[in-house]
C-alpha cells in the first residue's frame, strides 16, 4: 500500500476525522437497496470492517504508517442474510489477491443452481425482524421503517424536510424556480394583500403606527419571501463556513496493481469534496425579556391585527399542508404565528441573502423553496403524511354518513366517494399494525396476527356487503362481492407486478428475482384458481342451460330454433341441484383450500426453508444485536390501533355499501366495472405503494411477492372464510362466478406464470402485464349489468 506524500495541521486531521466519520456513518446498505450495489467491496470493507468479521471475509487493515492520515470508523449495524437458494457462498466473500473481482449480479448461473446469498445490513433488531418477515411466505409485505431513525443518521436531503426553518446556509443556484413562482399566484398575493389591508388599519390607531410599519414590511416579504431571512436585531448567530484544504494521494512508484487498486479506493476518503464542511450552529443566546408586553400598541395588535392574521395564515397552513410537496410554506406560515407576530416590532428585520453568502446563521425564518418533490418521504412519528392527511377524511365520513340518513345535505354519490376513500388511510394502519407487531413479536405472534387481520380491510367489504343485498332481498350485491374478489385477483396477478416492472425496469433496466420462490406462489395460483372456479365449471358441466327468448318458424320442422341469450344461472337453477350437488363442492373446496395454504406454508418456512432462508448477523457472526432504537408503535399500541382502525373500516365499509346503490342504478355504468377497479383496488393502494417502492430499491423479489401474497390469500382465506359465513348466517352467497370472471382469471394465471419462468424481468415484460389489465378493464366497463342488477 502506498503511503500519502502530505503533511497535515492538526485542526486538517480534526477536520478530516470529522469528515470521514460521516462517511462511514452513512455507508450502509438500505434494506431494500442491497440489489443495486455493484462491487465495492475493497472501500467499504476496509472502511468498515476489519479481520474481525469472519462472515464478511479477511479484509487487510491499513499498516500503522498510515494511522494518521486513513482514519476509519465503525458503527455496528445488523445485517439480514438472505439465501437465495441453497446453501453456498456469500455473495460479499472476498476474491483472491490477485484476481480482480467481477461485478455481483446474484449470480446468473448461481441464482437457478440455488447458490446465491444476500446480505442485508439493518439499523437494529426491530428493522432485521421486519426484513425477515418481508420473505417470509404469508406474511404481509411492508416497506416503511417501524423504528424511528434519529435525525443525524440521515442523510443531508431527509434533514432538509425536518428543518424547522431557522437556520441559513449558503445555497447554489438560483431561487427564481417553478414552485416558488406558483407560491406567488396560489399563496403569496392574498396573503400580503391582508398584511396591507390591516396596516392602515392598525395605522388609524396612532399607537398602532409601529404594527402598521411591520405589516407593510410582512406585504413585503410574503410576496417573495425565497432568498430573504427574518431576523431580530442583534440575536443573529453567524459561524463562516470552513472549507478542509486539497489533500491529492500520491502513489509511491513500482506499486503492485493490487495496491493501486487499493489505493484507488481509499482517496475518496483522502480527497477533500468542495461541499463546504457542516459546523453545528449554536442556539442563539438568551436575550432579555422585551418591555413590549406592556405597551398599549401592542393590546392592540392583539385586538384588532393579530386575529385576522392568525385565521389567514392558518388557512394557508391547511392549504398547503395538504398537498404534501408545499409543506415549507405550511411552516414558514406557523412560524410567522407562534414567534413573528408576537415579537416586538421594531426587532424584526429583512435581510436579504448574497448570492455568495459564506456564512451559516440560526434566525427567525428562512425559506428557500416552497416546493419539495421529496417530501412524500416525511412522517410524523413514523406515520406516512399521505395516510395522516387522510386520516381527518374518515371523521367527516362518518359524520356526514351516520348524520344525514336521508341525503338532505350530501348526495349519496359524494358520501360512497368519501367512505371509499377513507379505506386508504385505514388500511395503511391496519398494514403498519400488523408489521409493528410482526417485528417485535416471535414467529406464532407474528403468523397469527397476518393470519387474522391480514385480510380484515377486505372481508369488513365483503360481509357488509353482503349483509345489505340480503337484507334488500337481491343479488346484485352478490355479483358484485364477486366481481370485486375477481378484480382483486387480477390487479394483484397483472396489474401490481407490471407497474412494479415498468417502474423498476425503467430506473435498473433488467432486475431479477428468485424463481424458485415465485414458482412456489404461482403453484399456489394455478391451486387456487382451480379451486375457486371449480363449482361454476361444475355448474356449467351439469347444470341447466338457460336462455331469454327461443322462437321457431312456425310449420317448417326443419328450422332450428333460434335462441337468445343463453346462460348457466345459478340463481335460475332447481335448488335441488344447488344444495345436493353444488353446495357439498363448495363445502369441500373450502377445507381443500386453506390446506393448501397451510402446506405452502410447511413447504416454505419448514421443510424447504432455504428457499426463503433467513440469517440475521450483527456483522460479527452472531446475533443482531437490539442497538439504539425508538419503535414508532409497541405492540399493545399497534394492537389498539389494529382495533380501531378495523372497527373503522367496517364502518366505512357500511357506509360505502349503503350508498352505492344510486351508482348501481346508473345503466351507463356497468356494475362488473365498479367491482374490478373502485372496491376491489383502491383497499390495496397501500399495498401497490409497497410493491413499487420495493421494485425502485432493486428488490423486484418483494414486488412480486406483494401480489402473489394477496392473490393468495383471497383464494385460499378469504373466499373459504365468505363460504364459511355464509354456512352460519345464510346471506345466500353461492360459490358460482360469471364467464366473464372465469376466463379472465384462467387467462391472467397462465400469463403471469409464462413471465415469471426465466427469472428476470424488465420494463417491457411489466407493460404487457399492465396492457393485458386494461383490455380486461375495457372488457368489463363495455360488459352489460348482471342479471341481478
Amino acid at each position: 500500500m502506498s503511503h500519502n506524500k502530505s503533511s497535515l495541521t492538526p485542526g486538517d486531521v480534526e477536520n478530516l476525522r470529522r469528515r470521514s466519520a460521516a462517511d462511514s456513518s452513512e455507508r450502509y446498505v438500505e434494506p431494500d437497496q442491497h440489489h443495486q450495489l455493484p462491487r465495492r467491496q475493497s472501500q467499504n470493507e476496509w472502511l468498515g470492517v476489519g479481520p474481525q468479521h469472519p462472515e464478511l471475509g479477511a479484509v487487510e487493515s491499513p499498516p500503522p504508517e498510515a494511522s494518521s492520515h486513513h482514519i476509519c470508523h465503525y458503527t455496528p449495524k445488523c445485517f439480514l442474510t438472505v439465501h437465495r437458494g441453497g446453501h453456498g457462498t456469500s455473495a460479499r466473500s472476498t476474491p483472491t489477491r490477485g484476481a480482480r473481482s467481477t461485478p455481483s449480479r446474484f449470480g446468473e448461473e448461481g441464482w437457478h443452481e440455488g447458490t446465491t446469498k444476500t446480505t442485508i445490513r439493518a439499523e437494529n433488531e426491530v428493522e432485521a425482524h421486519r426484513e425477515a418477515n418481508n420473505y417470509k411466505f404469508g406474511f404481509r409485505k411492508w416497506k416503511a421503517h417501524v423504528t424511528e431513525r434519529p435525525i443525524e443518521d440521515q442523510s443531508d436531503l431527509i434533514k432538509e424536510l425536518y428543518s424547522d426553518l431557522t437556520v441559513m446556509k449558503p445555497r447554489e443556484g438560483s431561487v427564481l424556480t417553478l414552485g416558488n413562482i406558483l407560491y406567488v399566484f396560489l399563496f403569496g398575493w392574498w396573503i400580503s394583500l391582508i398584511y396591507l389591508l390591516i396596516c392602515p388599519v392598525m395605522c388609524l390607531t396612532i399607537f398602532g403606527v409601529p404594527y402598521g410599519k411591520l405589516c407593510l414590511k410582512m406585504a413585503w416579504y410574503f410576496i417573495w419571501p425565497f432568498g430573504r431571512s427574518l431576523e431580530k436585531v442583534g440575536d443573529v448567530v453567524r459561524r463562516p463556513i470552513v472549507r478542509p484544504p486539497k489533500i491529492e494521494v500520491i502513489p509511491e512508484e513500482g506499486v503492485s496493481e493490487d495496491s493501486k487498486d487499493h489505493t484507488r479506493d481509499s482517496a475518496p476518503l483522502l480527497m477533500s469534496s468542495p461541499l463546504p464542511v457542516e459546523i453545528p450552529v449554536p442556539e442563539p443566546a438568551a436575550t432579555k425579556t422585551s418591555h413590549h408586553w406592556c405597551r398599549i400598541s401592542t393590546y392592540l395588535w392583539l385586538l384588532l391585527g393579530y386575529p385576522v392574521l392568525v385565521v389567514v395564515h392558518c388557512l394557508a397552513c391547511v392549504l398547503s399542508w395538504l398537498p404534501v410537496f408545499t409543506i415549507p410554506v405550511a411552516k414558514m406560515n406557523a412560524r410567522m404565528i407562534t414567534k413573528v407576530l408576537l415579537m416586538a416590532p421594531e426587532d424584526v428585520q429583512i435581510h436579504t441573502l448574497e448570492k455568495m453568502y459564506v456564512c451559516e446563521g440560526r434566525v427567525i425564518l428562512c425559506c428557500y423553496q416552497a416546493f419539495n418533490v421529496y417530501y412524500y418521504k416525511y412522517t410524523v412519528q413514523g406515520i406516512s403524511i399521505f395516510a395522516l392527511n387522510l386520516l381527518p377524511l374518515v371523521v367527516i365520513t362518518l359524520v356526514i354518513g351516520y348524520a344525514d340518513h336521508e341525503h338532505a345535505y350530501i348526495s349519496a354519490e359524494t358520501k360512497f366517494a368519501t367512505a371509499i376513500t377513507s379505506i386508504i388511510p385505514l388500511s395503511y394502519f391496519i398494514g403498519m399494525g400488523i408489521a409493528s407487531i410482526s417485528a417485535q413479536s416471535n414467529f406464532a405472534v407474528g403468523a397469527v396476527v397476518n393470519a387474522t387481520f391480514g385480510s380484515i380491510t377486505e372481508m369488513t367489504f365483503y360481509i357488509t356487503a353482503l349483509l345489505r343485498g340480503h337484507k334488500a332481498a337481491t343479488k346484485c350485491y352478490e355479483e358484485i362481492v364477486k366481481a370485486a374478489l375477481t378484480g382483486t385477483l387480477l390487479g394483484c396477478i397483472l396489474f401490481i407486478p407490471g407497474i412494479c416492472m415498468v417502474i423498476g425496469g425503467i430506473k435498473h433496466r433488467e432486475q431479477r428475482f428468485n424463481s424458485r420462490s415465485a414458482g412456489v406462489s404461482s403453484a399456489l395460483l394455478f391451486i387456487s384458481i382451480g379451486g375457486v372456479f371449480a363449482p361454476t365449471l361444475f355448474s356449467k358441466i351439469f347444470g341447466n342451460l338457460v336462455c331469454e327468448s327461443c322462437t321457431s318458424t312456425p310449420g317448417n320442422g326443419s328450422v332450428p330454433f333460434v335462441c337468445k341469450d343463453c346462460h348457466y344461472d345459478s340463481s335460475q337453477t332447481d335448488q335441488h341441484f344447488i344444495l345436493s350437488q353444488i353446495e357439498p363442492l363448495v363445502y369441500t373446496i373450502s377445507v381443500l383450500l386453506p390446506a393448501a395454504y397451510l402446506i405452502g406454508l410447511i413447504f416454505t418456512l419448514k421443510t424447504h426453508s432455504h428457499i426463503y432462508d433467513i440469517h440475521i448477523s450483527d456483522g460479527q457472526g452472531g446475533h443482531a444485536h437490539a442497538g439504539h432504537h425508538h419503535v414508532v408503535w409497541s405492540r399493545w399500541r399497534a394492537l389498539g390501533v389494529l382495533i380501531v382502525a378495523t372497527v373503522l373500516m367496517a364502518c366505512c365499509a357500511d357506509l360505502s355499501t349503503e350508498n352505492i346503490e344510486p351508482l348501481l342504478m346508473d345503466a351507463s355504468i356497468s356494475q362488473y366495472f365498479i367491482g374490478v377497479t373502485l372496491l376491489a383496488m383502491v383497499p390495496e393502494l397501500p399495498e401497490i405503494v409497497n410493491g413499487v417502492m420495493f421494485a425502485v430499491q432493486n428488490n423486484i423479489s418483494l414486488s412480486l411477492e406483494v401480489g402473489s401474497c394477496i392473490a393468495v390469500q383471497v383464494c385460499m382465506i378469504q373466499i373459504p372464510l365468505l363460504i364459511l359465513f355464509n354456512a352460519f348466517y345464510d346471506v345466500g352467497f353461492v360459490l358460482v362466478f360469471s364467464d366473464i370472471h372465469l376466463w379472465s382469471s384462467i387467462f391472467s394465471v397462465i400469463l403471469v406464470n409464462y413471465i415469471f419462468m426465466d427469472g428476470k424481468c424488465d420494463y417491457f415484460q411489466g407493460t404487457a402485464l399492465v396492457v393485458v389489465y386494461l383490455i380486461l378493464l375495457a372488457l368489463y366497463f363495455f360488459a352489460p349489468s348482471p342479471r341481478s342488477c
